[in-house]
Order: structure tokens, then sequence, then C-alpha cells
């Protein structure tokens, strides 16, 4: 028998249009991803990566697991949404099916089933499934509830800043907001005419019974009803809410291997239309917190690359600090896009490092590697120094002239051609050494290095390697009596996920003591060369903010890892600021002090103690 009604057109063309237009989006996304990337999908489909993946759908997609360890409430929010809305179509197929018999009932038959069988006589699950479908449809208006009170009130979700939302976010919110309470009018009006309905359905239409027609309401709130789907269905590809279904593919796609390129891809298209716009990001960013700077943010960058409308300012205003990154609960890679989009922005000279000469290569065990901001802190440069001769390493100055950079400034502008030339000229270099180990005292030089060369030998940052020649005995500390806070920079901590070395070297030497914001939550120092657009003044707050938070409980000193970050942080910073070379070789038991009195001056400055209040 066959169960139709014209209002169900709406939803049901709604929904045809969504799924072609996703079927088309999905094919051609997946069909045009690089040939190795597309290999591993192909690979990864028939083996257990599948069903990791519809783990993650379901922890992620539907619970929202991250966004409950962001924000417990914005995490009830969109899993009540999300979950509900699940459940709500789960329950109603199950309540169908078995209503007619195993049958199989077009689309629409589940979703308007109170319409089609308001109080279905004989059918001894009625009260069952009336409970199930009243308590899914109360969580899910409680969510429609506080995602009105998030949009009007973000403060109260502990938000200081939501997204701005164009006319087609809206336009699609709206609709949004009308699906869940058009279906409880629908299904109370219904339930006041003709009974059924449980504790809420059944109260409501009873209360609304009392002083509405509802008779001859019913039909209109059901075309509302799926008006109001419909219309959703038919705005969704062009919103914000595409990333509905797009994390789908998206953590699928992960799953496999695929990941972002140098380049943009179609892999591109789906990381950024899999982005929500919840507006996360927006808060841990220091331009809009720090600085006051708005639109720039990820949220908003990503948007612009989805409607072709990228703009400098949204592009390079960056700090690529990573923050963003951390608190993504879709875990988006921001930064790989933001670089392949100034990559595609920036104009590529050709061969402009082509004057860069060869130069000769020493033959060393370790290379050590300053980089371009360690030479601007010589005390940092002699620290380190001083502690390899110290230990008897047989070590290679790279850059001991200065001359060479790491080509991570070059990628951060965009500019991939000149970095690659740059970068094939500094690996021939480290491969004539001979070296086993290369070390450097920067952590974007680390990160570079270790990550862009491909090189066969170990790089580690000079937090790592000299908390293996102390615990080699190959050098000896005392303790110092000093209360130091330690400074997480962002290549070293978010970038490379290089958080205890640091620590464990620096409590050996001094009393270390906790930050409220450390680790993967850990400030910029502001003083990052990768965003090209923000002001001195700028830059300037966001550093007094940082120093503020870092020095909240007077420590004597403040620590880090990297030669910007002291740089930056000493120019605003009451407390004296040292790199943690600095702090070990402050602290070094010298092995020959009768002899240390015949060096030269600047020799001897190199392995003084530094740390005097």
């Amino acid at each position: 028998m066959l169960v139709f009604d014209w209002f169900v057109l709406p939803f049901t063309l709604g929904l045809v249009y969504l799924v072609v237009t996703l079927l088309v989006k999905y094919f051609r996304w997946v069909k045009n991803l690089p040939v190795d990337e597309f290999a591993k999908v192909k690979k990864g489909v028939l083996s257990t990566k599948t069903f990791s993946a519809i783990r993650e759908v379901f922890l992620e997609s539907l619970l929202h697991r991250k966004i409950f360890k962001v924000n417990p409430l914005l995490g009830y929010m969109h899993t009540s949404l999300a979950f509900g809305w699940f459940l709500l179509i789960l329950i109603g197929n199950w309540e169908s099916r078995i209503f007619y018999h195993g049958h199989v009932s077009p689309p629409y038959v589940p979703i308007f089933f109170r319409f089609f069988n308001p109080h279905p006589v004989g059918f001894k699950l009625e009260a069952m499934f009336s409970f199930l479908m009243d308590l899914t449809l109360l969580v899910v208006l409680s969510g429609v509830t506080l995602a009105w009170l998030k949009r009007m009130r973000s403060r109260f979700f502990g938000m200081k800043k939501t997204t701005v939302l164009h006319m087609g976010d809206r336009f699609a919110l709206a609709s949004l907001w009308f699906i869940f309470p058009m279906r409880f009018l629908a299904e109370s009006f219904t339930s006041g005419a003709y009974g059924g309905g449980h504790f809420l359905t059944a109260n409501s239409g009873a209360f609304f019974a009392g002083f509405l027609p509802v008779e001859s309401l019913v039909y209109p709130a059901w075309w509302a009803y799926s008006l109001a789907l419909g219309t959703f269905f038919v705005a969704l590809p062009m919103s914000r809410y595409m990333h509905i279904p797009t994390e789908i593919v998206l953590i699928f796609l992960r799953k496999y291997g695929v990941s972002e390129q140098s380049i943009f891809t179609s892999y591109t298209q789906v990381e950024i239309n899999s982005c929500s716009r919840c507006g996360i990001c927006i808060d841990p960013c220091q331009l809009a917190s720090s600085a006051n700077i708005r639109g720039v943010q990820s949220v908003y960058h990503l948007q612009s690359i989805r409607n072709c409308a990228v703009d400098n300012d949204k592009s390079l205003n960056c700090l690529m600090c990573g923050r963003c990154d951390n608190v993504c609960p879709v875990g988006i890679d921001i930064a790989s896009i933001r670089k392949a989009n100034r990559k595609q922005q920036a104009a590529q000279k050709e061969n402009v490092y082509r004057y860069v000469p060869e130069g000769n290569a020493a033959k060393a065990d370790v290379i050590f590697f300053a980089g371009c901001m360690t030479h601007l802190q010589p005390s940092v440069k002699k620290a380190m120094t001083g502690l390899l001769k110290h230990a008897g390493i047989s070590y290679w100055f790279m850059d001991e002239s200065g001359s060479v950079c790491c080509g991570r400034p070059l990628m951060l502008a965009g500019k991939e051609a000149q970095a690659r030339e740059l970068m094939a000229n500094n690996k021939a270099k480290i491969v004539a050494s001979g070296a086993k180990l290369f070390v450097t005292s920067c952590p974007i030089c680390y990160k570079v290095f270790k990550e862009e060369y491909g090189l066969n030998i170990e790089v580690m940052h000079h937090s790592e390697y000299l908390l293996q020649l102390v615990e080699s005995k190959k050098i000896l500390v005392n303790r110092q009596d000093v209360k130091a806070v330690y400074h997480d920079p962002c290549e070293l901590g978010r970038g490379a996920g290089i958080y205890a070395q640091p620590r464990q070297l620096l409590k050996s030497v001094v009393s270390l003591q906790p930050v409220s914001q450390d680790k993967e939550n850990a400030l910029c120092c502001g003083g990052s060369l990768a965003n090209i657009k923000i002001s001195n003044p700028e830059r300037k707050m966001i550093t007094a903010d940082a120093v503020s938070v870092l020095t909240a409980n007077n420590p004597d000193v403040l620590v880090t890892g990297c030669p910007m970050c002291k740089r930056t942080f000493a120019q605003a910073s009451s407390v004296r600021v040292l790199d943690i070379a600095e702090v070990l070789s402050g602290a070094l038991v010298l092995k020959q002090p009768t002899a240390l009195i015949k060096v030269k001056n600047e020799e001897r400055l190199a392995i003084q103690p530094v740390l005097i209040r």
C-alpha cells in the first residue's frame, strides 16, 4: 500500500538534490586526488582502516569527543543535535519497518510516520517507540536551544567570540533552527487532535488543544516541517553545514593515509568543506585576544578559500603558531593549507638563489647549525659552542659565518622553488661532512631539517642533545638556587611535540615553576617571521600578554628553547630571559678550573655562570 501525501515533496526533492550533489562532489574530489594518494584510498578500503574510520566517525562526527574535551557545554550542544538527529532517523526507521512488517518504504515514511499513523491501533510497540522518539526529540530541542543561545550570547559557552556568518550560512541556520521545533509542533498538534504521543508530545498536544484549533493546524504544521527539511538540504552544500557529511569523508581519507600536500589538491577541498566554522579557533588566536585583529583567523581564511575570495590579509596575517590547529575539533591541517595558499599567491622568480656558493664541508661527527635567529643572539651561540667544546665533541659549526639559511622563511612566504634550491645546496654540504648527527638551537631550523631535507642522519634540537650529554656525564652541572619558568616555543612544542626533554634538562639545574598556559596551549612570543602583515605595535601587544602569563608567579628567570622567542621576550620582560644552553652553561661543573684563568676573555664568557640575580 503506497503511503503518500503532497506535503512530503519539499523533503523528498531536497533530499534527492542533496544526495546527488554530494555524490558528484565526493566522486570528483576522490577521483582527482594525486595518483599516490588515490592509491592509498584503494588500498585502504578493504583494510582494517575502514573499521577504524567508522569508529572515529561515531566518536567525532556523532559524539563530538574532541569538542567535549575543549568545551563540555559546546560538546553537548553538538552531540545533542548530531547524535540526536541520527537517533531520530534510526529509531524512526526501526518503528516504520516493524509497523509495516519489514516492507521497504520511501525515505519520507519514517520521517513523517506520526502523520500517516497518528495513533496506530494494535501496534504493540507504540508506547515504547513513542517514548524513545519523544525523549530523543527533547534532547535535540535542548541542543537547538543551546545553539540559539550560543549565537546570541557566545560568552555563555566560555567563548569570547564566535564566527560571523554570511548570508548563505544565515539562511541554512534559520532553516535548521526551524526543523525540530516544527516537528515538535506537528507531532504535538497531531497528538492533540488524534491521540498518541508520549510524555512530551501528548502533554503538549493536550495543552495546545485547550486553546488552539489543533485539527486545522495539523496539516500546515507538517507542511512547515517538510519545507524546513527540504530548504536545509538545498542550502547545506552552499553553507557551513557542508561539514556535516564532508567530515565523514575526511575521516575515511585521513585513515587511509591521505594528507595535505605542498600545493592545493582535491583533498584540500575536503578539508576546507569539513570546517564547521564553530569558532573554537578564534579565542586561542593571539591576534584576536592580544592585538584585537579580527577577521583573519583560520575559520575566516578557510571560508575565503572555499568562496574563492582569498585576500593577502587573511593569508599573510597569521603567526603560524599552531594554536588553532591544536584546538580544531575536526583536525584540519590548517597550517599546511595556509602555506599552500601562500605558495599559490607568491610570485615565483627563477633561480634567485643560484648565487649561493657551494662551499666546503668540514669532516665531523656532529654538525651544529645555529640558524639566523641564533646569530642575532650571540650569547646563545657562545653558550652552545662552549658546551660542545667542554664535552669534547668533534663538531662542525656549519653556519659559523652566518651565510646559510634553512629555507623556512622562503617557504612561509610561499616561495618554495627558491627554498628548495637553497635546501639542496645545504643538503649537499651536510652529506659531504660525513656527520652522523645534526644539532640546531633553532626550533624552526630543527623542523625544516628534520622534515623537509630528507637527511639520512639524526636531527636533534639542542635541548634533546644537551640532555643526552648530561645523562651520559659528558657534561656535569650543579643545581642553581633559581626559580625558573619554561616557555614552549611554537615550532618545538606544538610543531614537533618536544615537551619533556627541555623540562627534564632544566629540572637538573633549576627549580622549575608551572605556567598556566604551557605545552599544547603555550603562547606564541609574537615575533614569528610567518606573519608579514602585522605591525610592530600589534606584535608588542602579543608579546606583552605572553610575558605577563609566563611571569605571573615572579620567577627569577624565563627560559625558552628558541632564539627568536628569547630575543622577543627580552625586549618586553623585566625578568631575565635565557636560552636553555645559557642555563646549562651557567651551571657547568668545570673540568679544569685552573686552566680557565689563562683562556681569552671571550672564551671564558662562553661558560661563565649566567644565573646571577
